[in-house]
């Protein structure tokens, strides 16, 4: 396993306030955020593992009615969070280990699963399946392939993993989910590989 796969949330945590400003309002994952809530039943409880500072996605989600729990690893995003968005639950969390005890309606990993090494990503679809409500929509990124990339950010490394679809397909129907659409680098939002699926059920 590549080092850097360990320093990812030193990284976030450390270049938090610098990752929010870069990262900015512009939503390019409108239409995404709109097929999520699109299979979600109406004001939604959702879920959103590595939810960064808050802003665009969590922000987008809250002006559309959602009740929205926001884990993430670094306590300098959470922090932005709970000031950003004081009515919506905020916690500092390793989205590995979360055990939060109830359902939610749907669940987003946006550009934070994609961070995990190739086993923690398995590991995650029993937790996917512990946190979705019949019928929860689920919604993550991953790369387009198999295998390991480390970029840069702020002029330090950035791990990143995936899975070949085939698996991740496997792994969705083991764990109750149904893949709603999927998209290999989709360039009307910047070339990300999304996933949405929604767990049988409702």
């Amino acid at each position: 396993m590549d080092p850097a796969a360990d320093r990812v949330v030193d990284l976030y945590q450390r270049h938090a306030v610098a990752w929010s400003r870069d990262r900015g309002d512009h939503l390019l994952e409108r239409d995404w955020l709109e097929r999520l809530l699109g299979i979600a039943p109406s004001d939604p409880a959702v879920l959103d593992m590595g939810c960064g500072s808050g802003v665009p996605m969590a922000r987008h989600l809250i002006e559309h009615g959602c009740r929205v729990t926001g884990v993430d690893a670094s306590s300098a995003m959470i922090a932005m969070c709970a000031g950003r968005f004081p009515g919506h639950e905020w916690r500092v969390a390793d989205m590995r280990t979360l055990r939060l005890g109830r359902a939610f309606d749907a669940i987003m990993a946006w550009d934070s699963f994609f961070h995990l090494t190739q086993a923690d990503q398995r590991r995650m679809f029993p937790i996917f399946a512990r946190h979705g409500a019949a019928g929860a929509a689920l919604m993550f990124t991953s790369g387009p392939a198999a295998g390991e990339r480390v970029g840069s950010y702020r002029g330090e490394p950035l791990y990143h993993a995936s899975l070949d679809a085939d698996e991740y397909r496997r792994l969705l129907r083991a764990n109750g989910f149904e893949v709603v659409a999927h998209v290999v680098e989709d360039p009307a939002c910047g070339g990300r590989t999304v996933w949405l699926a929604r767990r049988g059920g409702a």
